[in-house]
């Protein structure tokens, strides 16, 4: 998504902008994926900052795909953090998070904050279903994580193979640290109204290709790593060799396709304008990685 496209879509229609009279202090939030990526630094920056902190995951009762279990976890809290377990952009994904969000609003839990994707146009019918579901809502759209390099299937490959095969060829993309999505996602709730009805657009602070992510990575680390770029078809390919199913196949072959054509080669500036700070550089989290082993053979 171009800057002037982000920039237009903070203009929030006034139907679905909020309304101040219902608006409470948060002081519980429900956070979906506590265990994940995005879900456990949320968890852990929401503790900090004093917040009740309601996991929501199947360990806890929690069901993205059963609605029937929705409301014990929901009921009473005041706020969130809604990351969809798989993709935010994915089949389905509009119809759950609206469900969700439409059940929260019913049980008093009014203000959401979605996990979205920097430029993912598969995305918006989500957005949009959260936008409609009467909440007082925050998109926080997020550019790649710095921390797909070092969890996940593709530190696998660099431990082990020394290797990272990706369909990124040389589209250049400024990693963001998950740790300042969750700072954002923390200062969103504990803001009051003033993010609400806003789109929040993620970046880190410089941009790089994969190729001179993963030689940051080989410096740091002092093994011969390397990169090699192949198409969205081929990787599909080597998705659906590995067992993968076809449907998801298809989803992440359409979605990398557009997200990787370098519609994200531009910096944003939200973390700066939320936090008051210059986002966490990817040379220290890669040097912090490196220094807890995490890609070592």
């Amino acid at each position: 998504m171009t800057n002037t496209a982000e920039n237009t879509a903070r203009n929030t229609a006034p139907s679905t902008a909020p309304n101040p009279a219902r608006s409470t202090q948060v002081t519980t939030v429900v956070v979906t994926g506590a265990t994940g990526r995005t879900g456990s630094r949320v968890a852990r920056a929401a503790e900090a900052a004093g917040l009740t902190v309601r996991a929501a995951s199947r360990a806890t009762g929690f069901d993205w795909w059963d609605a029937s279990t929705w409301a014990d976890t929901l009921r009473g809290a005041d706020a969130a953090y809604l990351a969809h377990p798989s993709d935010v952009g994915a089949p389905g994904a509009a119809e759950v998070v609206g469900a969700l969000a439409r059940e929260a609003v019913g049980l008093g839990v009014r203000r959401l904050v979605l996990l979205s994707a920097r430029g993912e146009e598969q995305a918006l019918p989500t957005e949009e279903a959260l936008r409609a579901s009467g909440a007082d809502w925050t998109v926080v759209r997020a550019a790649w994580f710095a921390q797909n390099f070092s969890e996940g299937p593709l530190v696998a490959e660099l431990r082990e193979r020394g290797e990272l095969v990706f369909p990124a060829d040389e589209v250049r993309e400024p990693f963001l640290d998950v740790r300042d999505i969750a700072d954002v996602v923390v200062s969103v709730l504990t803001s009051g109204d003033r993010y609400a009805g806003r789109i929040l657009t993620l970046s880190g602070g410089r941009l790089l290709t994969f190729g001179e992510a993963v030689a940051e990575i080989a410096g740091a680390t002092g093994r011969p790593l390397t990169y090699r770029a192949v198409s969205a078809r081929d990787y599909g390919e080597a998705l659906a060799g590995f067992g993968v199913p076809p449907e998801e196949v298809a989803g992440v072959t359409e979605i990398f396709g557009t997200l990787l054509d370098g519609r994200n080669a531009h910096l944003s500036e939200d973390v700066r304008e939320v936090l008051g700070r210059a986002p966490r550089d990817f040379g220290d989290f890669v040097r912090e990685e490196a220094a807890a082993g995490t890609w070592k053979a």
